[in-house]
């Protein structure tokens, strides 16, 4: 399968091209600064997302969006999304796979209060969770695009083990045995590689937690 990756050099997505080379896929790091890519099994494409064209990743099975605004220009990720459907409309392929947020996430069983709306959600991390939750709700309205959106768990954790096992839900947070709401880089990795291969959440957000 070939795969691309946008922000192949960032956090998560270089827990994905990692996990992606391991399994024999045909991995292409779309990144702004090539320098930063030195997996020489890895195809590198330098080039901003937002300049990016239809020809640029038209080969590809699997367009990765793992972008991550700057901060104070949260809204980009809103920009960005709508710049990638934009590019994929029309076309069967690539199929485009979001590595979103958690905080548009529900709490409730009737889906009315989200994670960023509860008390105690930090303040800092509000700004993007409001505009990743504003992407994906436009992403929602999207018919001629084919798409998944994952969110992790409420802790998303670089640092934390590869279990190589987790526990899928769509829309609402999920906890684990603990009564934890977390999942690792490397497990969540593990989890859009599958998605995938196995094209279970064709045009669904879906979610994920550690075991």
């Amino acid at each position: 399968m070939k795969i691309g990756i946008i922000g192949a050099s960032g956090k998560s997505g270089n827990f994905i091209l990692k996990e992606a080379v391991s399994r024999g896929h045909e991995v292409t790091a779309i990144v702004r600064n090539a320098a930063k890519i030195t997996d020489t099994k890895v195809t590198v494409l330098e080039r901003d997302i937002l300049e990016l064209s239809y020809d640029d990743v038209k080969e590809l099975d699997i367009l990765v969006d793992a972008f991550n605004a700057p901060d104070g220009e949260e809204e980009m990720h809103q920009t960005t999304l709508a710049h990638l459907t934009d590019l994929l409309k029309g076309h069967k392929a690539p199929r485009l796979m979001v590595v979103g947020g958690a905080g548009s996430l529900y709490v409730d069983p009737e889906q009315t209060v989200r994670l960023m709306d509860t008390p105690g959600f930090p303040d800092a991390y509000k700004p993007t969770s409001n505009s990743m939750g504003i992407a994906l709700n436009t992403l929602k309205t999207v018919s001629d695009v084919t798409w998944t959106y994952l969110s992790p768990s409420a802790m998303f954790l670089p640092d934390a083990e590869r279990t190589g096992s987790y526990t899928a839900g769509e829309e609402n947070l999920l906890v684990n045995g603990a009564g934890e709401s977390e999942i690792s880089y490397a497990d969540y990795a593990i989890a859009l590689i599958d998605e995938a291969e196995q094209g279970k959440h064709i045009n669904q957000r879906f979610t994920v937690v550690s075991k």
